[in-house]
């Protein structure tokens, strides 16, 4: 790693405490206008890192700005993942892809405080600002490539991510069928799974798991077409927040995708899926039917059943749903 990668790493371990120059050139092995030049470069970059005289260094405790060492310290040795954050990309699950085209293992996970080309179901447009949300995608190669398991990555995504946002923020979020997180009646976060087949054998090379989140709301609020509809997960800055959502969200994620036969997480899923027992309407297509959400099984298929009694299993790849007013 660079020297201003090391210096944030030591920062990040040591939050709010101060260390001159010298002992933190000491540390990292380097000289003191390396650490000097490694601080202005963290400084330039938005780090709130404070410079006192006969005390030293410290970054701030009450920071949050992403970044792959703030991750990191929250995951255990158990947990290796090739963390990559970014200032801004077009999109994060079209990085990620051209890395696993490229051959990068299981575990790559890239990170941005910004999208300006982010994506959500049927190529739908995902809102993601600079500065307020999390956007991060995680790249899978399934052991067994069967389409069930990549569809199922979806649904444990989605509990691993309101078990990591009550870990962060106490605040309990619920499921809408099947992948749209919900805080209070408004989303909150999306996401988005998408596969590489090889269509000789019909088997899946690899998944791309994204997930795109309001951790604040942007500033001068939501755009209009949104403000009625989204939400986020904090009313102001939270110490570290991204970070630690970012890390709890791995820690969560991998013992469900690790164990995917186990039912732990269907069990998880249904408790929160909050359009159960509920009047929706399911559109495939252009047609719309109205029904009742009556269950979810052991896959994550919603079973539902139509005004006229006709009851049906319903997967994600066919169709959306929407709640009737």
């Amino acid at each position: 790693m660079t020297t201003k990668e090391n210096l944030l790493a030591f920062f990040e371990t040591h939050r709010g405490e101060y260390f001159s120059g010298e002992a933190i050139a000491q540390q990292l092995s380097v000289s003191r206008t390396a650490v000097w030049k490694a601080v202005k470069s963290l400084q330039a970059e938005g780090y709130s890192i404070d410079a006192v005289t006969n005390k030293g260094y410290c970054l701030a405790e009450e920071t949050d700005i992403l970044s792959a060492q703030g991750i990191k310290k929250y995951l255990t040795h158990h947990e290796i993942f090739d963390i990559t954050v970014l200032p801004v990309t077009e999109s994060t699950n079209l990085d990620v892809r051209e890395k696993a085209n490229a051959g990068a293992p299981e575990g790559t996970f890239i990170v941005s405080n910004e999208q300006t080309k982010g994506r959500g179901r049927r190529q739908r447009s995902f809102y993601s600002p600079a500065k307020t949300g999390l956007y991060m995608s995680l790249l899978l190669r399934p052991k067994e490539n069967l389409m069930q398991q990549t569809t199922n990555i979806t649904t444990m995504a989605a509990v691993a991510m309101c078990e990591a946002m009550e870990k962060v923020s106490g605040k309990h979020a619920v499921i809408k069928w099947v992948n749209d997180i919900f805080l209070d009646g408004k989303k909150l976060c999306g996401i988005l799974t998408e596969a590489s087949f090889n269509m000789e054998n019909a088997r899946v090379e690899y998944a791309v798991l994204g997930i795109g989140t309001n951790v604040y709301e942007p500033e001068g609020g939501f755009p209009a077409e949104l403000k009625d509809v989204a939400t986020a997960l904090f009313a102001s800055p939270q110490k570290d927040a991204k970070n630690r959502l970012a890390a709890e969200f791995l820690r969560h994620f991998m013992p469900y995708y690790q164990d995917a036969a186990g039912s732990d997480y269907v069990d998880a899923y249904r408790k929160r899926c909050f359009v159960l027992g509920k009047e929706i309407m399911v559109l495939r297509g252009t047609q719309k039917r109205e029904a009742t959400a009556l269950d979810v099984d052991e896959h994550c298929h919603l079973l539902v059943r139509y005004n006229d009694g006709e009851e049906e299993t319903l997967s994600s790849g066919e169709i959306s749903i929407r709640l009737k007013k």
